[in-house]
């Protein structure tokens, strides 16, 4: 990764006044207190995988505070924070949530006001995305926001994995080989995410969590024919009828929203280069289609033309 800025080589008495206002310029504005009195080391990496903005900060102990001015007037607004937690140990306020991240867990945050505090030492990845990527899956962000996932929760440790490896291997992925990782990547957050609401929830969310639940299956599942409801319903340990009543009571169906997913992911791949060697027929099938007549017939239905027409539209839109 890059590096962006260290207080290598500056005098102590400059180091954390030069720290917080690389911080302001490149993160967003933040008001830094320090915890301790040893001198102050900081160091910022960064890099982009596809879309994704990747950055590895280590810092001394440092207490931070996004205002609500300053998370209401940053032009990143939008944007959700994942961060890694490498060594060291934080803790996070955001909303009614608190909690603290020791080396191995993860944490999401979004901006708005929040306080975080690091040890000394303190070392995690911060990876930026779109909020409603996250919230499309999985609801508000306030839902999960703060709510920490352990190293021993074994999705957070394959995402924990995931990111380190895929960091390695980033320059010798050509640009559409990179966006896929970092949807790969983003797939692997959510799953985590999934996973942890399920485990402790307020019995009032717990019929969003479900649908949640029911929803991050679908994307991981979208390949399989022989996905339908009542195997959605058992994997998410609830009766047909339930997850039934969960999905209209938000104006959905079930089986709408399957074939929904599998049509926008066929979209995705017939637009993409790195699927262009696929016939209609494989690609088809990867998502879940049995036939590949069923399928132009939903995807024209759906977009309006044929997916041979789509993919070369697709392909002449591109620069």
């Amino acid at each position: 990764m890059q590096t962006l800025f260290s207080t290598d080589g500056l005098k102590p008495r400059d180091s954390f006044k030069r720290w917080r206002e690389t911080l302001f310029e490149r993160l967003m504005p933040l008001e830094m207190e320090r915890l301790d009195d040893r001198p102050f080391e900081g160091r910022m990496e960064g890099t982009r995988i596809g879309p994704m903005l990747v950055s590895r900060v280590s810092q001394g102990a440092l207490r931070s505070e996004t205002t609500p001015r300053a998370a209401r007037d940053h032009e990143r607004a939008g944007m959700a924070v994942v961060v890694l937690k490498r060594t060291g140990t934080s803790t996070c306020l955001q909303g009614d949530r608190d909690s603290v991240q020791r080396p191995g867990d993860i944490v999401v945050l979004d901006r708005r006001p929040a306080v975080v505090a690091t040890s000394a030492g303190s070392q995690a990845v911060f990876l930026e995305l779109p909020r409603e990527r996250l919230e499309s899956a999985l609801g508000p962000t306030r839902l999960y926001t703060a709510l920490a996932m352990r190293a021993d929760q074994a999705s957070a440790s394959l995402v924990q994995t995931f990111f380190q490896e895929l960091i390695q291997v980033r320059s010798r992925l050509d640009p559409d080989s990179a966006e896929r990782m970092a949807s790969i990547g983003v797939d692997l957050i959510v799953a985590c995410i999934a996973e942890r609401m399920a485990k402790e929830v307020p019995r009032p969310l717990h019929g969003t969590v479900v649908v949640q639940r029911a929803k991050a299956f679908v994307e991981a599942h979208l390949g399989d024919p022989t996905l339908d409801p009542p195997q959605l319903a058992a994997a998410v340990g609830v009766s047909l009828r339930r997850l039934q009543e969960l999905f209209h009571e938000r104006g959905q169906h079930i089986s709408d929203w399957i074939w929904q997913r599998r049509l926008e992911a066929a979209a995705k791949r017939l637009s993409d280069p790195g699927c262009a060697h696929l016939s209609i027929g494989t690609l088809a099938y990867g998502c879940g289609f049995a036939s590949q007549a069923h399928f132009s017939r939903r995807f024209k239905a759906q977009y309006g033309m044929a997916p041979r027409e789509y993919r070369h539209a697709a392909f002449v839109r591109r620069p």
